[in-house]
């Protein structure tokens, strides 16, 4: 039987739906502004999901250990992390597992990823599960279940080296983008984990923020995400949006700048539309990036509200959009084919899976 590492990094994505862009260094922030732990729960649909049995070790609660118990699972605690987990109980975790385990999962972000590669210097494959605000490394399955299938589906020796990224969080939220290569882990080769994100200069975006605007309803609310596509459409507005966050727009005025969720509900009125673009490399319009538009907020504007840009070129390199939004209901809702706005009076059928 496989022995099989588990490890959950409780704060990862935190900072997402209250608008931080990360939780690293803002944890308390976060809290404050009412964050809850998303983590856990990317863990228990994997968990749940799974068919094949593994031999589990593990991190006691809440890297792991409380998981298992609620799912009466099996899995062997062999760290046990400080009161309030940090980044040094992620490499402790992760160095002892090396030491037993022939794979390492874990739940998180970038963050988690690069405290990981520090740890255990490319002595196990590793997989993770996305439950962070950004997953630029090449080591993520798309979503939970996804990940399910490449565990299950894994064999030893089938491996292949991927890049592991590090985004420099508080730049970030400045609307700042610095990204490095962190180094290299091994990795399971399966189709269902991300490429590296390339970082994409693109034509079309000027005219699709043409279109845009001239089109707008001065009595509808914009909810409009994060990117370089949607930023165009802000600087078309004339507001001084955010490039990376979430901001509200009515009557082409800035109503609230890197919204979190809640800020978002507040701003909510009669007549509401979100407009989003694909970020990174890899199709999804919800669940990266954009964690302020909560399913609750998904919901509340409707899925025939959603506009979605994007230039032609980042269409060209995508079988398909995604959804990973932490609701089946929502992603289901949401899946089918769609309408993405590709330039001026120019449009693409595209299939949300």
């Amino acid at each position: 039987m496989m022995k099989v590492g588990f490890i959950v990094n409780p704060i990862a994505g935190m900072g997402g739906r209250v608008g931080l862009k990360g939780t690293d260094g803002v944890l308390g922030e976060a809290l404050r502004r009412g964050a809850s732990s998303v983590a856990p729960e990317k863990a228990e649909i994997f968990l749940r999901a799974l068919k094949k049995e593994f031999e589990f070790y593990t991190c006691s609660s809440p890297m792991g250990e409380n998981i298992f118990k609620k799912l009466k699972k099996n899995a062997k605690v062999v760290y046990h992390p400080s009161k309030v987990t940090t980044a040094e109980d992620t490499k402790k975790a992760s160095e002892k597992l090396a030491e037993i385990v022939d794979l390492i999962i874990f739940v998180g972000g970038d963050g988690t990823a690069c405290d990981i590669f520090d740890a255990i210097d490319a002595k196990v494959p590793i997989i993770g599960i996305p439950a962070g605000v950004k997953m630029y490394s090449a080591v993520f399955a798309f979503t939970p279940l996804d990940a399910v299938e490449i565990v299950e589906e894994f064999e030893k020796g089938k491996v292949e080296e991927r890049e592991v990224m590090d985004i420099d969080e508080e730049a970030f939220r400045r609307g700042e983008f610095r990204i490095k290569l962190k180094g290299y882990v091994l990795t399971p080769v399966h189709e269902k984990i991300q490429t590296g994100k390339e970082i994409l200069q693109e034509n079309g975006k000027e005219e699709i923020a043409s279109w845009m605007v001239e089109n707008m309803d001065q009595n509808t609310v914009y909810i409009i995400g994060g990117g370089s596509t949607t930023f165009e459409i802000k600087k078309a507005i004339g507001i001084d949006g955010s490039f990376l966050g979430i901001d509200v727009v009515k009557e082409n005025k800035l109503v609230c700048k890197d919204a979190g969720e809640r800020e978002i509900k507040n701003s909510l009125d009669k007549k509401n539309k979100i407009i989003v673009t694909p970020l990174g490399g890899h199709g999804f319009i919800f669940g990266r990036g954009n964690q302020p538009i909560s399913p609750e907020i998904i919901k509340m504007v409707g899925r025939e509200n959603i506009i979605i840009v994007s230039t032609k070129s980042k269409l060209n390199k995508l079988k398909n959009l995604k959804v990973d939004t932490g609701d089946k209901k929502v992603d289901e809702m949401l899946r089918g084919y769609v309408e993405v706005i590709t330039g001026y009076r120019e449009k693409r059928i595209m299939k949300v899976e």
